[in-house]
């Protein structure tokens, strides 16, 4: 049971990155600005697939519990990156050095040793199949790739998804299309209205499309994934894409052509919701589901993160009311900061946003950003202390049972 695991130990890195435990100092967690102790309920054994982060110019901060205070050592702390479909509820608690540089742009979660097992501060709160798919060999894989190739040679999507993003990039979207199962990826966009501070695409080694593709061309991957697939299902915006409303155009005609030729699944699109007639227009084509991304519920903290070009809190709101009205579902996708994101204000702005709009989902993604950067940048907000994982989420199932949090 969680209840009665005893504290984690702290985990340290020398600059070889060998990590070793200290068996008399307790794991100490940061969450926004707060140093503390694990919760017990918030504790799960390090998942399979995840890995360690050693964080360079960052002396690692431990409890100690006999002297009751905070302890800093000349080791590197270390961190974890989780498997997908873990929420992280803490990061590592550290003191960086003068000069340090920011951390590249992924998750970093508090990790412990209990008797030699890792333990990461988490929750289980996805269980999308595509994280438990069947691996398969890189020589299955190449051929069915290419034999899809060859089914249309012309279509400058098919191409790219095949030879870049699931050949060259090791895309699991992309990889997952070529073996026609789960979602097939359909990335239409170069351009995006926002400069978000935790820009995946910007930092991705994979460039962003240098080409709008016809309608015609996105409506035949789709039927093609739909031969190939049991449970066929598409999606628009990518994490290689800018923002996809930018070929709203495109989007609106493709699911329009597929409609109309008998197409069926659902169609998604993953977007930041900043332009609300073209949402309009593309709902009525024909789309099932949009998922759209937000940092935070309140304006002040959406824009100083997203740093919007032309558009507002506002627009987004407008955006997933005039999806809802035209019968589409909405998921909020929720990029979680431990502190922040379930601190008092951030609940209450988001608690008022679902009842404004009708979204009926709640999903959950950790924010890849380096922790300081990000509350610096967000500094001046009151946000007040931290809930915790365990209390938002059930301060948000009470204020709004409707809600789906999407969890195990």
């Amino acid at each position: 049971m969680r209840s009665s695991l005893p504290p984690p130990a702290l985990l340290l890195a020398d600059p070889q990155g060998r990590v070793r435990e200290e068996p008399d100092i307790l794991l100490l967690c940061r969450r926004g600005s707060e140093l503390a102790l694990p919760r017990p309920d918030e504790l799960m054994p390090l998942p399979p697939e995840s890995g360690l982060f050693l964080l360079p110019d960052r002396r690692a901060l431990g409890f100690n519990p006999r002297s009751g205070q905070a302890e800093e050592f000349g080791d590197l702390a270390v961190a974890a990156f989780a498997a997908p479909g873990q929420t992280l509820t803490a990061h590592p608690a550290y003191r960086s050095l003068s000069g340090a540089a920011a951390l590249p742009l992924f998750a970093y979660g508090a990790v412990g040793a209990v008797k030699g097992r890792l333990y990461l501060c988490a929750r289980k709160t996805d269980a999308e199949p595509r994280w438990a798919s069947a691996p398969v060999s890189s020589k299955t894989l190449r051929r069915n790739a290419l034999e899809l190739a060859a089914r249309s040679p012309s279509n400058r999507l098919l191409q790219r998804l095949i030879r870049k993003c699931a050949l060259t990039w090791n895309c699991q979207a992309a990889r997952d299309f070529c073996l026609g199962r789960h979602e097939a990826p359909l990335p239409v966009s170069g351009a995006c209205n926002a400069r978000c501070l935790g820009c995946i695409s910007e930092a991705a080694p994979r460039e962003r499309p240098d080409f709008t593709p016809k309608a015609e061309e996105v409506a035949e991957l789709m039927f093609l994934h739909q031969e190939r697939a049991a449970a066929p299902a598409y999606s628009f915006g990518q994490d290689c894409e800018g923002e996809p409303l930018a070929a709203a155009g495109v989007i609106a005609e493709s699911i329009a052509l597929f409609r109309a030729g008998g197409g069926r699944g659902r169609i998604s699109l993953n977007t930041n919701a900043s332009l609300p007639e073209e949402v309009a227009r593309i709902s009525a084509a024909g789309l099932s589901l949009m998922r759209v991304s937000l940092n935070s519920a309140r304006p002040e903290a959406h824009r100083l993160y997203s740093r919007p070009q032309g558009f507002d809190l506002g627009r987004v709101r407008e955006s997933m009311r005039r999806a809802v009205a035209l019968g589409v579902s909405v998921t909020l996708r929720l990029l979680f900061f431990p502190g922040f994101s379930d601190s008092e204000a951030e609940t209450q702005a988001l608690i008022a946003l679902i009842r404004e709009t009708g979204a009926d989902c709640l999903q959950l993604r950790n924010l890849g950003i380096d922790p300081e950067f990000y509350l610096e940048a967000l500094q001046g907000l009151e946000n007040g202390p931290a809930l915790g994982f365990g209390n938002f989420r059930k301060r948000l199932l009470r204020s709004c049972p409707e809600i789906k949090i999407i969890s195990e």
